[in-house]
């Protein structure tokens, strides 16, 4: 997308500050912003699993997702809402990424919890004991030192080659549980405090890793505090036993008040 086309928005349908990343950038814009092709990748927090109102896939596509929230308020020329739920980096690169092509404007992903065992780790802390859960935390801590980085660089150097003039925006994932919250019941504190640890651990390293390829990072943390497990408030889902897979993931509300802004923001 060439910035004569950029300069079209107008700037008072901006609702958050323009970052021209890697050339291109895209106006946050309501329905007149018709020139946009916008591709929507990666796992279950961007296909908006726990939001409900799925497409009947496997991937368990959400109309209530941030993608297709920010693609119904704003009419972009095209919309590929590819995000999968389950999906690792190797699954983008594999399957995904077919979508992109020179004319992609902008490109949203979440990656990387999978990858780091995320399910695993919050089964092995539902289920076992402090010691355990920690334990298993350690490792997931340990991957995304050693195995992560390089992971997201192949997915993110893939993206810029077959998208070179998009805008990239990386989200990463929430703290789950509000410390010292309303929960009388549960994983311990000291497991709360571990798994919150982890989420910043993975966030800071997919955050180096976007700011090093050219893209945007957006922090849901901030969005989100005041609404995590524990919380009053919770804009996610703790242990869902009639629906397992919702378990630690967004609800509607916390994928239109805690995604959405993040990303449109960064546009």
């Amino acid at each position: 997308m060439k910035m004569s086309r950029l300069v079209a928005f107008s700037s008072s349908l901006l609702l958050g500050a323009a970052l021209a990343l890697t050339g291109a950038g895209v106006a946050n814009a309501d329905s007149s912003a018709a020139a946009v092709d916008y591709v929507a990748l990666g796992d279950s927090y961007s296909s908006g699993v726990g939001a409900g109102s799925y497409d009947g896939s496997s991937c368990k596509r959400s109309s209530r997702a941030y993608p297709a929230l920010w693609a119904a308020a704003n009419s972009p020329s095209s919309f590929d809402f590819a995000a999968c739920s389950g999906a690792r980096t190797n699954d983008v690169t594999g399957s995904q990424l077919g979508r992109l092509n020179a004319s992609t404007d902008l490109v949203s992903i979440s990656i990387g919890g999978n990858d780091a065992g995320f399910a695993d780790v919050m089964t092995t802390c539902v289920l076992q004991s402090e010691a355990t859960c920690l334990n298993r935390i350690a490792t997931a801590r340990a991957y995304v030192d050693s195995t992560l980085p390089g992971r997201l660089d192949s997915v993110y150097s893939a993206i810029r080659s077959k998208a070179p003039s998009a805008q990239v925006v990386v989200l990463g994932y929430p703290r789950f549980y509000q410390l010292g919250g309303s929960c009388v019941a549960g994983l311990s504190e000291k497991e709360r405090s571990a798994i919150n640890g982890a989420s910043d651990h993975l966030n800071t390293a997919t955050a180096k890793r976007a700011a090093d390829h050219g893209f945007t990072f957006g922090d849901v943390r901030t969005t989100f505090t005041g609404h995590e497990i524990c919380s009053g408030n919770s804009w996610l889902h703790s242990v869902n036993w009639l629906n397992i897979g919702e378990s630690y993931h967004p609800t509607a509300a916390g994928q239109s008040g805690g995604y959405l802004p993040v990303f449109k923001s960064a546009l």
